[in-house]
């Protein structure tokens, strides 16, 4: 089969990097079942396992799609009508009222729930992208992971937390000093930013943490940092929205929206990195991710609509930021 992935980013991610690490990882695996996969991204993109096509925004995507494409992976959303078959995966949370294509699929179950589906796929990893986890390292810190100008991921909930437990906190995504939301400059020093990081420099950071904080404000759809972390070992501390209460087990994290649960739960952590590690394998792994796409591929291929009707976010949510306390 030749498989079409199509994303407006460039591959593979230069820096930490989500949605480009995730369909660099899918492709890289249904060449190996077989396929043939072609990528319709942004210019400068480079691939080695794939043909590349550089995605013109100006040129409808039909237009942009080789003849022998058997089906097409969309990983953006666009009202474009397709002459073949097609799935996307929606990665992010569209606004209320804005219809999503028939043939969506969402990146975990609280996702596609929350926009009237049924239908989802949870990201995995490619492990051999980590190396080894340092389970038995010495661990000195906890860590943030993720883009810390956006407010809903809450980093100041995350140093709070650290604070509270008399921890230090790496953040890896942020800067000490940020204009991006307005100004704002964090003085603790028991807190150090790493801006953003990925590849070696990121795994050896998580190799020496005790743990994840990940207090989020929003539904988050699915969360890398989470089973990135989960890889290295380390348990994972956060507030229960979206996907982490379907990610994080009673054995990887402890989930509250209450920042003093939270800070004693990060005062007493007793996970086991053993425990984290092999759940985030067992789980969260390319070859699995890969062979769930490969049977929704199936279905549309065989005529097949996901989605009666197409998929739009069933409630309308008037706060801007969930509830943490």
């Amino acid at each position: 089969m030749h498989i079409l992935i199509a994303n407006n980013t460039l591959i593979p991610a230069l820096q930490y990097g989500g949605t480009e690490r995730v369909i660099w990882w899918l492709g890289k695996e249904l060449v190996k079942r077989g396929h043939k996969v072609t990528y319709l991204v942004k210019k400068g993109s480079v691939c080695d396992f794939a043909d590349v096509h550089y995605y013109d925004s100006q040129q409808s995507i039909n237009s942009q799609i080789p003849d022998d494409v058997d089906l097409i992976h969309m990983h953006f959303v666009t009202d474009e009508v397709f002459s073949r078959p097609m799935v996307t995966t929606v990665h992010g949370n569209p606004a209320f009222g804005t219809a999503l294509p028939l043939n969506s699929v969402f990146v975990s179950r609280n996702h596609a729930e929350r926009y009237g589906s049924q239908h989802f796929v949870y990201n995995g990893l490619d492990f051999s992208d980590y190396g080894d986890p340092g389970l038995n390292n010495p661990r000195t810190y906890f860590h943030f992971l993720g883009k810390a100008a956006w407010r809903v991921k809450n980093l100041r909930g995350a140093i709070q937390i650290a604070k509270g437990a008399h921890e230090k906190l790496v953040v890896i995504g942020g800067h000490r000093l940020n204009f991006k939301m307005g100004f704002r400059f964090t003085p603790n020093l028991d807190v150090r930013f790493k801006g953003m990081v990925g590849s070696e420099r990121k795994n050896e950071l998580l190799r020496h943490s005790k743990g994840l904080i990940f207090p989020v404000l929003w539904n988050e759809p699915f969360g890398l940092a989470i089973i990135e972390s989960m890889y290295f070992g380390c348990p994972v501390f956060g507030t229960p929205y979206g996907s982490l209460p379907e990610l994080v087990t009673s054995e990887t994290g402890y989930l509250s929206n209450s920042k003093k649960e939270l800070i004693n739960a990060v005062k007493h952590s007793s996970f086991l990195p053993q425990k984290c590690h092999e759940y985030a394998i067992t789980n969260f792994n390319a070859e699995k991710m890969t062979l769930n796409y490969l049977n929704y591929y199936e279905l549309v291929l065989n005529g097949n609509t996901l989605n009666d009707i197409p998929p739009t976010l069933q409630k309308e949510q008037i706060e801007k930021f969930l509830p943490f306390f």
